[in-house]
């Protein structure tokens, strides 16, 4: 007769806990993942807020909308000049006759207030032209109303950019502001990244409607933005 051999009763627990450890540690590395990368768009935007307002200090008048930028800051070639409206605008709004959007990080950077040089160019925001967030989608200053829901008033605000998971936009809302997308200093928004663009992302889908509404969080969404308000 042959005699038939199985695992042990020990043999199998100790794949069970070496099973249970690997998916352990699979899971704390994703988290430590989102963590860092929750940790790394909050002090953007953070280092954003401080250069916009230390650059107001300093020349008392707000980047990419200067008029005196060209005669006060050093750039090579010269800095694009802003109108002086007070409004960080598109070209052939309120009176702007430059991309103010996008000067504010030539303005910026040549001042110092920020790291890296960028140089101006009118039109789509390039890697040359303006900063980027970490999904490699363009980070824009201005003074508009596309942030959180119907009805926003109209405001200077940084956008994050877009193509940030739902879930990482949940968790940098209820670390800096109050979690919910359509209120507080930090709300959701549809600009889509700038640059060459890309599919705006779609407020049904980034948050669920309530009271108050939630960040999709559990049903992750990967093209998702934000907006802090100024």
């Amino acid at each position: 007769m042959r005699r038939q051999r199985g695992f042990t009763l020990i043999e199998i627990a100790i794949v069970l806990v070496i099973i249970g450890l690997l998916l352990g540690g699979v899971l704390k590395g994703q988290e430590l993942i989102t963590s860092a990368r929750v940790r790394n768009l909050i002090s953007q935007q953070d280092g954003i807020k401080a250069a916009y307002f230390g650059f107001l200090d300093r020349f008392r008048a707000l980047p990419g909308d200067y008029t005196q930028a060209s005669a006060n800051i050093n750039c090579t070639p010269a800095c694009s000049n802003g109108n002086g409206n007070g409004q960080i605008t598109q070209a052939g709004v309120s009176g702007a006759t430059i991309d103010e959007h996008i000067a504010v990080w030539e303005h910026l950077s040549k001042a110092g207030f920020v790291n890296g040089s960028y140089t101006y160019a009118a039109g789509a925001e390039t890697a040359t032209s303006a900063a980027a967030n970490p999904y490699i989608r363009y980070i824009r200053v201005i003074y508009d109303t596309n942030y959180g829901g119907a009805g926003s008033n109209i405001r200077h605000n940084v956008k994050t950019g877009n193509q940030v998971p739902s879930d990482i936009m949940a968790e940098i809302d209820r670390k800096i502001d109050d979690g919910n997308p359509l209120g507080g200093n930090f709300q959701f928004s549809t600009y889509d990244g700038g640059g060459t663009g890309g599919t705006p992302p779609d407020p049904s889908t980034c948050y669920t409607a309530g009271t108050p509404p939630l960040w999709s969080a559990a049903t992750v969404v990967t093209n998702c933005g934000g907006a802090s308000l100024l």
